[in-house]
């Protein structure tokens, strides 16, 4: 089940919403006076809600039951891990190290594993098995929030948790589960505690929701149409002209689907009194790659700077140490996001990019914003070229139809093929370039308690909704990560 799709809307929503709000804040006090009981009635019933209510949406979603139970037993465990951290002082460091590796031994196993085996066999003409290993859905992110609260409580910035209905409903919670933003504890451990339920933060949640459900099924899915007909035409017989359409394209609909991903789950948040953390902020309007990634997935640079950058030293030990450092970050970015190699060398290009911008180019593209806007224009798409195609035959073919100039084989080009898809795209094209940038957010917040905007939001609802019942809606991009 996917937020963008009528049974969402129209049935697991309302639904969940009419239980969590007829949903008492805390269980009656008149459970009786047995220590067991009393415990338990400090418990917050919406809590519970939102654990049973995830479970079932994560249900709708996994392919084989047995990952429902292992996605319970990881929780369980790490529930475990972190009260065995806190309260053994002197074997918290091996608990530390068990509770990391258990984790990323699933990620492993579930998402490298069949990759790790056929470079093996491809490297030492070894004829190891191999495995069709089905990724079970949101690994990657809850696997992230299971390691940072365990690591944040050996660290002691955080207290271990003691209500597992709490840490279940942290890490279940369906709007962030399958595709983030990927919340740490400390962003709502307080909130699930306490936290407020007014009509205002209902308003804005929705709100919130319908711009992030416009941004996929409205501008990601439409545009998105383009580099389908590309892929379906074949890279060998599109034109250059076309081949820069296709990866501009490319570049709108992953931002519109991940971008319109994370809106609707902060306020599907904001609708059970969380305020989530923002994930994107307009990263196209960026002068470099280095301000790209700032703005890009927010909470996932955030990890890997939290995580990985800084415990390894991070820009404290000289311009080598920051080098080497920022190598080990990128690389993993690469690989967290894929296992292929594809995503290795999209990591490492962006590596080499950023490095360049830190001791070199970065000060003249941030103090001549023309250039720094050209730059990126150029960039943003190359390296979105290199993050889409997976088959590394395919992704250099594509790249020489770029430069028309290269020797290369063709076969036969259709005839004026980006005038036709430019007069078919065009719109999609102006509304990215539109939303992409401030203007409509500052609009947003200047008229956003209008009459006007509550009907053109209305409006952008229902359109949704009949691409939606058209079967114009798709999964989002970003859940096979």
């Amino acid at each position: 089940m996917v937020f963008s799709s009528l049974e969402f809307i129209f049935i697991f929503l309302p639904v969940f919403l009419i239980i969590y709000a007829a949903a008492p804040s805390l269980t009656a006090p008149a459970l009786g006076k047995s220590p067991w009981l009393e415990k338990i009635s400090g418990i917050k019933v919406k809590n519970l809600v939102i654990l049973l209510g995830s479970i079932i949406f994560y249900s709708m979603g996994v392919k084989k039951p047995v990952y429902i139970v292992l996605f319970l037993l990881t929780n369980m465990l790490n529930f475990i891990v972190g009260q065995f951290i806190e309260d053994t002082p002197k074997y918290k460091k091996p608990w530390l190290i068990f509770g990391i590796a258990f984790n990323f031994w699933w990620l492993i196993f579930f998402k490298y594993w069949t990759f790790g085996t056929e470079n093996i066999n491809i490297f030492f003409g070894t004829d190891l098995t191999l495995k069709n290993i089905i990724l079970p859905i949101g690994i990657s992110f809850y696997t992230f929030q299971n390691v940072s609260y365990i690591i944040d409580v050996y660290r002691k910035k955080t207290p271990a948790e003691r209500s597992l209905i709490n840490y279940g409903a942290y890490i279940s919670m369906f709007p962030q589960l399958i595709a983030g933003p990927i919340v740490t504890y400390n962003t709502v451990a307080k909130q699930l505690e306490k936290r407020s339920h007014n009509i205002r933060k209902v308003e804005e949640g929705l709100k919130t929701f319908t711009i992030g459900l416009g941004y996929k099924v409205l501008i990601a899915n439409q545009i998105g149409g383009l580099w389908s007909d590309i892929s379906m035409i074949g890279y060998e017989s599109i034109s250059s002209p076309l081949a820069w359409m296709g990866i501009f394209a490319y570049s709108f609909q992953l931002y519109f689907d991940f971008c319109g991903y994370s809106l609707m789950a902060i306020g599907l948040g904001k609708l059970m009194g969380f305020d989530l953390p923002k994930n994107f902020d307009h990263p196209y309007t960026s002068l470099t790659m280095t301000e790209f990634w700032r703005r890009w997935h927010i909470t996932l640079g955030s990890w890997f700077r939290e995580y990985v950058y800084i415990p390894l030293g991070g820009n404290r030990k000289g311009s080598g140490r920051l080098v080497f450092n920022s190598f080990v970050v990128w690389l993993f970015t690469g690989i967290w996001h894929g296992a292929s190699w594809n995503f290795i060398i999209w990591g490492l290009v962006l590596f080499a990019v950023i490095m360049s911008e830190k001791f070199w180019t970065g000060k003249f593209f941030n103090e001549h914003k023309a250039a720094g806007h050209i730059y990126m224009i150029l960039l943003i798409p190359l390296t979105w070229l290199i993050f889409s195609i997976t088959d590394l035959h395919q992704l250099g073919i594509y790249f020489k139809r770029l430069l028309p100039f290269i020797p290369q084989q063709t076969y036969a080009i259709a005839e004026n093929d980006w005038l036709n898809h430019l007069i078919q795209y065009k719109t999609y094209f102006i509304a990215g370039i539109l939303f992409s940038t401030k203007l409509t957010q500052k609009l947003y917040e200047k008229y956003k308690d209008t009459i006007v905007c509550s009907i053109l939001l209305l409006a952008v609802f229902w359109a949704a909704v009949y691409c939606m019942y058209k079967g114009l809606n798709d999964p989002f991009m970003y859940f096979r990560f």
